[in-house]
């Protein structure tokens, strides 16, 4: 088995072996979103693919995030909102999506959101179609990257007017902070004692 191929096992096992934590969205001001991590494999190395969004979008205008969006009354889960909204925003058919599982809840603070975030692989190359309305661009991260010691770290974020510091992962200078930061170190927290890059 090629290494690559390892680690999907590896990770479909450890996903499967839990159950996530979940926020329960019904009768409270939260929205239902969900969201797919998608992983895929380049030169036999895992890499995670970001959606740079655009200015124009009515929350998080900006930001890297992954693609997602809310949940439709017409979604028969979860995970099918996660995939349609995936096609939607990237063009990744979802077909072509496999999902290894599901990660915990996660709540934004501003826009009231409770996330569901999914782990999926993806197939590359892909032809993406970019919806152009809501993606600005795709950014690619190599997974090796956020087992980096240093992130996440501190980071300045400016918003009407006001500075904090929250963590942030900054990768060539692509800052992902908020919620995708949430979600990712939640992600690596998971992974990083029981699973080995390869």
């Amino acid at each position: 088995m090629l290494k690559a191929d390892q680690l999907k096992e590896d990770l479909k096992a450890l996903l499967a072996g839990r159950r996530p934590e979940r926020i329960e969205g019904k009768g409270t001001d939260y929205t239902e979103a969900s969201v797919l991590l998608p992983l895929f494999v380049r030169d036999g190395r895992w890499w995670i693919l970001f959606t740079k969004r655009t200015s124009t979008v009515e929350y998080h205008k900006g930001e890297v995030s992954f693609p997602g969006g809310v949940v439709d009354e017409a979604d028969n889960s979860l995970e099918s909102a996660a995939k349609r909204e995936t096609f939607e925003e990237i063009g990744i058919r979802e077909e072509d999506i496999e999902i290894m599982g599901q990660l915990n809840d996660m709540r934004t603070v501003r826009s009231r959101f409770i996330i569901h975030p999914f782990v999926g692989v993806v197939p590359f190359p892909y032809a993406f179609t970019v919806n152009e309305t809501e993606v600005e661009s795709l950014i690619e991260v190599p997974l090796q990257f956020f087992f980096d010691a240093s992130q996440p770290r501190p980071f300045p974020i400016t918003q009407e007017g006001h500075t904090f510091e929250t963590p942030a992962y900054i990768y060539r200078g692509v800052v992902i902070w908020g919620a995708t930061e949430r979600i990712l170190e939640d992600f690596i927290n998971l992974i990083r004692p029981k699973i080995r890059l390869y």
